[in-house]
């Protein structure tokens, strides 16, 4: 009898259902959008993270074929036709070649060389402009992703207010959903936040060492054009294929005991 009345009293209590759908379905659609906008920012951030980790690893790896074979080349023309098309480093010597054909207009030799300086400066300029584009998304995405998921717990500890409000007793089941909705939009603010920071500073020390290597071509390429070609970097030889190792020579066959190999010849 007793245990009858226990199932009984068991099936008729209300079963509360927690989980992170029904966590978020307790802030109802603010809670919604919160996370909707922090999916758009961590989707946007991996995109741009991986787009110029891509963009980068293609320039550092063009930059061999300049210390290799640019300047074996003759004639900055002739060097050009190496590169890629539509990389950083052809667009750099472009450059450099329409300022070699363009100097002769100026009267001046100083002002020779500042317009050639001043064309690579501004072509360098280009490339970075182009390398640091999506990096402030990525900053703008570390900055405020935190604030956006503290937002989502404000919301959730003001609904969770409510309920102990409208009960009248501050129930586990009127406070679980709205303060569990509070916490998984701080922690998702979290995460969101702190790869894209992680990658807008690694991506920004990399685009400072290819701003360095971008600058030693260009001086290069100046120093180049004013020596008319006398003046110009060592040229970084090709590694050599590696040899087939030798074969080992033949063992000496070895004598049988009690055999005189010199017996046996005569």
């Amino acid at each position: 009898m007793t245990l009858t009345l226990l199932a009984a009293a068991a099936a008729e209590a209300p079963q509360s259902q927690f989980g992170f759908v029904e966590a978020m379905e307790q802030g109802g659609p603010v809670a919604w959008s919160i996370l909707t906008v922090m999916i758009i920012m961590s989707v946007g951030s991996f995109y741009i993270m991986f787009t110029k980790l891509f963009e980068q690893n293609k320039i550092m790896k063009q930059y061999k074929t300049v210390q290799t074979q640019f300047w074996r080349a003759s004639s900055l023309k002739e060097g050009a036709t190496k590169l890629d098309k539509d990389s950083a480093w052809r667009q750099l010597a472009d450059d450099a070649v329409k300022a070699q054909e363009d100097h002769g207009k100026m009267t001046d030799a100083l002002e020779s060389h500042d317009y050639m300086h001043g064309s690579l400066q501004r072509s360098e300029d280009s490339i970075n402009a182009v390398l640091a584009g999506g990096l402030s998304f990525l900053a703008t995405v570390g900055a405020t992703a935190p604030f956006v998921g503290l937002l989502g717990t404000v919301i959730g500890i003001y609904n969770a207010l409510i309920n102990i409000g409208i009960a009248g007793s501050a129930s586990i089941d009127k406070v679980a959903g709205p303060v569990g909705e509070a916490l998984i939009m701080t922690a998702i603010g979290l995460l969101v936040a702190v790869p894209a920071v992680l990658a807008f500073n690694w991506l920004q020390s990399r685009n400072r060492r290819i701003a360095a290597m971008l600058s030693t071509f260009s001086n290069d390429l100046l120093a180049y054009m004013n020596s008319n070609g006398a003046v110009k970097p060592t040229v970084t030889a090709a590694a050599p294929a590696a040899k087939p190792a030798a074969k080992p020579a033949p063992a000496a066959p070895v004598a049988k005991p009690g055999v005189n190999p010199t017996l046996n010849k005569s």
